[in-house]
C-alpha cells in the first residue's frame, strides 16, 4: 500500500471544504492509502481508502469545449473508491468528448449505506458524508463556472455503484445537509442532468426502493444503465428506480444488457454492454446538452 492518491501528472486535487470536512467526530484515525485490487484475473484497479479529506480534480476539455461539465462519483460500496477504472479512466473519455470532468474523491469508509462486516448487515449513518461532498463539489462547480469556461445550465452527475446511488441521492435531495461554508453554498447543488451506471444501494429490503429517494418532476433527466446479470447490485436498484422515474413523468433513457457483470466501467469487454460511452453521449445529444458537432 502507499500514501495518498494523487492525480495524473500535471493535473491538481484540490479540497472542497476549506476548514475541513463537516461532522467529522468519528473520524478514522487511519491515513490515507491506495493498493491494487484483481478480482478476477486481469481485472485489476486502484482503489483508496480511508479518505477523510474530500477533494476535486478538473480535467479542462480536449480539443473544441462544448461548455458541458460532469461530476464523477466512483463506486467502491463507501468502503473504498475505485479511482481508475470509475474515475479517472471515465475523466479521459468526458474530457475527450469536449466536457469539462470533475472527480470527486469524497470521504470513505462508513460515509453512507455501507456493509457492515461486523454485524453482516447494511448501515445508513446518522450523517451521510457522501452527500455532503457531492453537494459541495457541485455549488463548487456552479461558483467556477466562468472560470472554467463551463454553462451554468450544463452541470451533470455521473457514478457507478455506489456512486450510482449518490447520483440518485443528489438528483432528488436539494436540501443542504451541511451548515453554510461560502457563497458557493447559496448556489442550487441539483445537477442538470444525471447518468446512473450499475447502481447500488437503492435496492432495499422486499425490494423497495429507498425511502429516501423521493423522485418528483424537478428530478433532472436521467440515464440509468445496467446488466441483468450484475452479481453484485441486483437489477432491481434499476427497475426501481426506474420506475420512480416514469412515475413522476422524469425524462429518462433506459438500457438493460443480458449480461456484463458489475464494475465493467470503460473496460473492454465481450457483451454489448461495453457500448455504454456512445449510448450516453447520443442521450446527451438527445437532451440538447451535448451539439450534434460531437458525434
Amino acid at each position: 500500500m502507499s500514501g495518498r492518491w494523487e492525480p495524473p501528472s500535471g493535473l491538481m486535487q484540490v479540497p472542497i471544504w476549506p476548514n475541513g470536512a463537516p461532522d467529522m467526530t468519528e473520524r478514522s484515525p487511519a491515513v490515507e492509502q491506495v493498493f491494487g485490487v484483481e478480482k478476477t484475473p486481469g481485472h485489476r484497479y486502484t482503489a483508496v481508502a480511508n479518505v477523510t479529506t474530500p477533494t476535486i480534480t478538473v480535467y479542462v476539455p480536449k480539443g473544441r469545449n462544448t461548455g458541458v461539465s460532469m461530476l464523477v462519483f466512483p463506486g467502491g460500496g463507501f468502503q473504498i473508491l475505485a479511482m481508475d477504472i470509475e474515475g479517472t479512466e471515465v475523466c479521459d473519455w468526458i474530457s475527450a468528448k469536449g466536457m469539462t470532468c470533475v472527480l470527486l474523491k469524497y470521504r470513505v469508509p462508513k460515509s453512507n449505506h455501507y456493509w457492515d462486516k461486523d454485524c453482516k448487515c447494511h448501515i445508513t449513518p446518522t450523517v451521510a458524508w457522501t452527500l455532503q461532498d457531492a453537494q459541495r463539489a457541485i455549488r463548487l462547480v456552479r461558483a467556477k463556472a466562468k472560470e472554467w469556461q463551463i454553462d451554468s445550465h450544463k452541470i451533470g452527475v455521473i457514478g457507478f455503484s455506489a456512486g450510482g446511488y449518490l447520483v440518485a441521492q443528489t438528483s432528488n435531495i436539494f436540501g443542504a445537509t451541511y451548515e453554510r461554508v461560502d457563497e458557493a453554498d447559496e448556489l442550487s447543488s441539483r445537477p442538470d442532468f444525471a447518468v446512473a451506471l450499475y447502481p447500488g444501494h437503492l435496492c432495499r429490503a422486499g425490494d423497495t426502493l429507498d425511502t429516501s429517494i423521493q423522485v418528483t418532476p424537478q428530478t433532472p433527466p436521467t440515464f440509468v444503465l445496467q446488466a441483468w446479470d450484475d452479481p453484485v447490485d441486483k437489477v432491481c436498484n434499476s427497475t426501481l428506480y426506474i420506475r420512480a422515474l416514469a412515475a413522476a413523468g422524469v425524462p429518462a433513457e433506459v438500457h438493460l444488457f443480458l449480461k456484463g457483470g458489475h464494475a465493467f466501467g470503460l473496460r473492454p469487454s465481450a457483451h454489448p454492454v461495453s457500448s455504454w460511452p456512445a449510448l450516453v453521449e447520443n442521450w446527451l445529444i438527445e437532451i440538447n446538452m451535448l451539439p450534434p458537432l460531437t458525434r
